[in-house]
């Protein structure tokens, strides 16, 4: 049970940030400090941890060249190889980062093994992650997305699209919700769902697993109760939005309820913990030596660079030194 504690202490901070929420709100204007500091604030933290980062990860030395490849290299020229899975091309490395980062390539093969009734080994596909993690990927993505209706005007009318695609089954099977809500809340629940019931996965999960899904579930659980339960008008929203992209905030609007400024502090906590935390993978991808190099090296000779130079004594330097003794003890030599 080493992971209840990370869990508990995890679902409790979310807890913490939402009672605060309503302690400060209560005694203070939430519009200035949750609709205007805490936001700017947030977006500080963000355009400085971003940069830092990157910026890390980047003067990183990478000593060895190592792309994970599990396809054919390129070697002689009647052996067709793999631009794919073992790219030596620029253009086969683009096309795999593509398929990595929009479509979880290795992911979707990724497998898992257990020990049969005989007790040998089996191998099994595993892509039922894949669907989650694309599911919860891509619909964020689609939610992020409409979300710019808000800092727009005009609204651009792939934005319009994509909203009245996404909210094809409202006024059918679902009032009031989009498809990407059910998606991305069913996604998150696997996630947290196949962290607490695999036993292997539990053993190695921690706060920092858990906390940046209780706080999705949070933004979710806010954002459906605007839509559903508690109206929130969107015109007031969106003027604050723009005000705050112009930084031009407006002035306190008197009808915007306070479930959108607790909305609005759980974002904005999610934005400034966002660098700092595991969820930089989204970045961290582009900057993976495993992905993004070519599998070149029988075609480029690849010398480590901060190796420190190393006078070598040559096989002809040898000869010259002792080849009076390699004669007389009957050892072959080059020179007579």
């Amino acid at each position: 049970m080493k992971w209840l504690p990370s869990v508990t202490a995890a679902l409790l901070a979310v807890l913490a940030l939402i009672g605060l929420f309503f302690l400060v709100s209560a005694v203070a204007d939430p519009h200035l400090l949750f609709g205007i500091v805490v936001p700017y604030a947030a977006i500080g933290l963000f355009l400085v941890g971003i940069p830092y980062r990157v910026l890390k990860w980047a003067r990183s030395p990478v000593p060895f060249h190592v792309p994970t490849v599990c396809g054919q290299q390129k070697s002689l020229a009647w052996i067709p190889a793999d631009d794919l899975d073992s790219p030596y091309r620029t253009s086969g490395v683009i096309k795999r980062m593509a398929l990595e980062i929009l479509c979880f390539r290795s992911l979707f093969h990724n497998e898992k093994f257990k020990l049969n009734t005989l007790k040998k080994l089996q191998f099994d596909s595993g892509r039922l992650l894949w669907f989650g993690a694309i599911a919860f990927h891509w619909a964020l993505l689609i939610i992020l997305l409409r979300h710019l209706r808000f800092f727009t005007e005009p609204v651009p009318g792939f934005v319009n699209a994509l909203k009245s695609l996404d909210g094809l089954f409202q006024w059918t099977w679902w009032p009031g919700i989009f498809i990407t809500d059910a998606v991305l809340l069913a996604a998150v629940t696997y996630i947290f769902l196949r962290r607490v019931v695999l036993p292997h996965l539990r053993y190695i999960s921690l706060f920092t697993d858990f906390f940046p899904l209780w706080l999705i579930l949070g933004i979710a659980a806010t954002g459906l109760g605007m839509r559903l339960i508690w109206k929130v008008p969107l015109l007031p929203v969106k003027e604050l939005a723009i005000g705050l992209i112009t930084l031009d905030p407006p002035a306190p609007p008197a009808f915007i309820g306070r479930i959108f400024y607790l909305h609005l502090f759980l974002v904005s906590v999610l934005i400034a913990y966002l660098p700092y935390s595991k969820l930089m993978h989204s970045l961290g991808v582009w900057l993976s030596p495993t992905r993004n190099l070519k599998n070149n090296s029988r075609m480029v000779r690849h010398a480590n660079p901060w190796n420190p130079a190393v006078k070598v004594h040559t096989y002809e330097e040898y000869e010259a030194e002792f080849r009076a003794r390699m004669k007389k003890a009957g050892l072959p030599v080059d020179k007579e």
